[in-house]
């Protein structure tokens, strides 16, 4: 038999009975639809979290103090890692592939101008600050490259604090008290938005040799440097964990790389886009018990015809791939629906609430479709099977 007359033959005892045969395929469809909008949130918000990160550039190398991972004694306790001074921040801006560098410290303060009072994030750092995170001043100008111990008292706000300080007006060269000192408003920083749960707009921006004093604190809480593109992240790295393990004797800071923490991540938020669409998955197996429900109910039905087809010759193999062909294209009709289901619910959520991020990944459209297709072989396996076993004698005497 060719295979236009199998699927013919397939379609005409599907639309025998339209109802049942819809019911069943709708079961496959809302499986599919399941998987394609689940897949879609996570797929966005996968593609939402690595831009929040790489806004900030993708070949920056941080340090911090204390070795990761190290064990010492029960929590609570005073930590005995160096600390990261300015000292070893001004040797790390002498290496020869690093390109940008900024030393920061931070912590809440009050900031008090023209009798307005709010307490915010104060961020002291380097002057190549914007530099190392892709960040720009909108109005006046960045810290200017002053000298650690004569660091002048010059303060860059962020786009929501200056609102909330100054409303509408000019603020260049006002006056705001942070804790105890005043300093000289000389930039607004353009909008950056929330980045792990710190309004970066909301935000102060000083002399990181003021901010130490500020917090009263003798080292900094990050070192974070660039190097230039094309440059292996690796390299750069060993020649900074040199440095700094011969300056400290011993390797007794963390070293992180954009680039493994965007790998990582990556890696992290693709596991969880896939678990959320194994769970739409599970209600796959319900449409592939529908299809096995159907298809054994179709064969009982069928006796006599599959009698007949016997008896005028027809072979085991044509019965099988006949069964198999109708609760593949059942499947198969179900993915369809259920692609264009799931992407209509995925596009209606992004259009309904824009705040959360929505993409449709087209390469797990293509799987989700061949699965329902497998899904409608493995089905059809044992009803097939049942049917081509049927004895021809016996089937044309079935009632």
């Amino acid at each position: 038999m060719r295979w236009q007359d199998t699927l013919h033959l397939a379609l005409r005892a599907l639309s025998a009975h339209r109802l049942r045969s819809f019911l069943t395929l709708l079961g496959i469809a809302v499986g599919i639809a399941a998987v394609i909008l689940l897949t879609s949130i996570g797929e966005g918000l996968h593609r939402f979290v690595l831009a929040e990160f790489s806004q900030f550039g993708t070949n920056v190398i941080s340090l911090t103090p204390g070795r990761q991972g190290a064990r010492g004694g029960p929590p609570g306790l005073p930590s005995t890692a160096r600390e990261l001074t300015l000292d070893d921040a001004a040797a790390l801006a002498r290496l020869p592939r690093v390109r940008h560098l900024s030393a920061s410290v931070s912590g809440n303060a009050e900031v008090r101008a023209r009798g307005r009072v709010r307490r915010t994030t104060v961020l002291g750092v380097g002057p190549q600050m914007q530099q190392v995170y892709a960040i720009h001043v909108v109005v006046g100008q960045f810290l200017p490259p002053d000298d650690d111990a004569h660091a002048r008292p010059f303060v860059v706000l962020g786009a929501k604090l200056k609102r909330e300080l100054f409303g509408a007006g000019n603020a260049l060269g006002e006056r705001v008290q942070i804790g105890a000192e005043r300093f000289r408003v000389i930039g607004i920083m353009e909008e950056k938005g929330q980045f792990l749960g710190v309004d970066l707009d909301d935000a102060a921006y000083i002399p990181v040799a003021r901010g130490l004093a500020l917090f009263k604190r003798d080292g900094v809480m990050e070192i974070a440097l660039t190097y230039d593109e094309g440059l292996a992240a690796a390299a750069v790295a060993d020649d900074v964990r040199a440095l700094m393990s011969a300056r400290h004797g011993r390797e007794d800071f963390t070293l992180i790389t954009q680039e493994d923490m965007l790998a990582t991540l990556s890696n992290i938020l693709g596991i969880l886009t896939a678990a959320v669409g194994a769970l739409g998955g599970i209600s796959l197996l319900v449409g592939a018990v529908g299809i096995v429900t159907i298809m054994t109910i179709a064969v009982s039905e069928r006796t006599n015809e599959i009698g007949l087809l016997v008896a005028l010759g027809a072979r085991r193999r044509t019965i099988l791939v006949l069964f198999l062909g109708e609760a593949v294209v059942l499947a198969a009709a179900g993915g369809i629906l259920g692609l264009v289901l799931g992407a209509g619910l995925a596009q209606a959520a992004a259009l309904l609430l824009p705040a959360l991020p929505v993409a449709t990944p087209w390469h797990f459209v293509a799987a989700a479709e061949l699965l329902a297709v497998l899904i409608g072989l493995a089905a059809g396996v044992l009803p097939a099977r049942r049917a081509a076993r049927l004895n021809a004698v016996e089937a044309l005497r079935a009632e």
